[in-house]
């Protein structure tokens, strides 16, 4: 068999990708998690918090639900169906800082969820403290002459 026939084999077996219907759902339940962040901030305003503390009401909020579903298994439910729409960064993170405490969790609470917990937001959390750490030391030495 030929790289070129191996290759037509591939795509012939390859399941089709409805890539319409995967954007749509992804808008849907991205703009649905927005939705539910926005109706949170107005909530906590309304309760008397200011911007500053609504937000930060919010982003508990909705890192507790995000973790929360991710402990019951459903927000990998969710995530077959929206796809990328989960990803919106606050919940996104936090599931990917639940999933692997939760999939660890029979290897104990130190090796298991405490050494797993961080595998995968792990690199992004070193990556941001350090891109911070330089970028203030570049504005630093700028503010010096």
């Amino acid at each position: 068999m030929t790289e070129k026939e191996y290759g037509k084999l591939i795509k012939d077996m390859s399941p089709k990708s409805p890539i319409g219907k995967d954007c749509l759902m992804a808008f849907l339940i991205g703009g649905l998690i927005c939705t539910i962040g926005q109706l949170c901030m107005n909530g906590y305003t309304a309760l008397g918090l200011d911007k500053t503390g609504a937000s930060t009401a919010t982003c508990i909020t909705l890192i507790s639900l995000s973790a929360l579903l991710t402990g019951l298994s459903l927000y990998d439910n969710i995530a077959k169906h929206a796809g990328a729409g989960t990803l919106v960064p606050i919940t996104g993170f936090a599931n990917s800082i639940a999933a692997p405490a939760v999939e660890f969790k029979t290897e104990g609470m130190i090796l298991g969820v405490g050494a797993k917990m961080f595998t995968i937001a792990g690199p992004v959390i070193v990556y941001g403290v350090s891109a911070s750490v330089i970028y203030g030391l570049i504005y630093w030495i700028t503010t010096l002459f």
